[in-house]
């Protein structure tokens, strides 16, 4: 900040004063420069037929579009969203699909019509 130091050595003009910020780790965002990183949990089914769906954001929840037949992994770009600077860092919203669990005999059932009906192998 350009004039906003202390005041110079004899009389000499004020100084700059430099600050240096360091972010304390947070367990929702990551930050690499000026982007922000997070972990964005979808159902299968929103991953797959795609989906609107409301997601926290650090300045309040947005509405994103999951496209169709996303995958685990996939980044969803928030341009600006990320750190203010000269040049915004971006938001990546990072799609992390959440299995239900078995622990119903109806959800079992669809679990095994599943394995019957779709032809899948993920380590193919």
């Amino acid at each position: 900040m350009s004039g906003k130091g202390n005041p110079g050595v004899g009389g000499g003009g004020t100084g700059d004063l430099y600050l240096e910020i360091h972010f304390k780790p947070d367990p929702h965002y990551r930050v690499d420069g000026t982007d922000v990183y997070a972990s964005l949990p979808v159902t299968p089914w929103e991953a797959a037929l795609g989906a609107v769906i409301e997601a926290p954001t650090p300045s309040g929840t947005v509405k994103l579009t999951i496209p169709p037949n996303s995958q685990a992994g996939r980044k969803l770009r928030l341009k600006g969203r990320g750190i203010p600077a000269d040049e915004p860092g971006d938001l990546y919203m990072e799609l992390a699909v959440v299995l239900p669990s078995a622990d119903t005999r109806k959800a079992q059932q669809l679990y095994e019509t599943m394995a019957k009906e779709l032809n899948f192998n993920p380590r193919k």
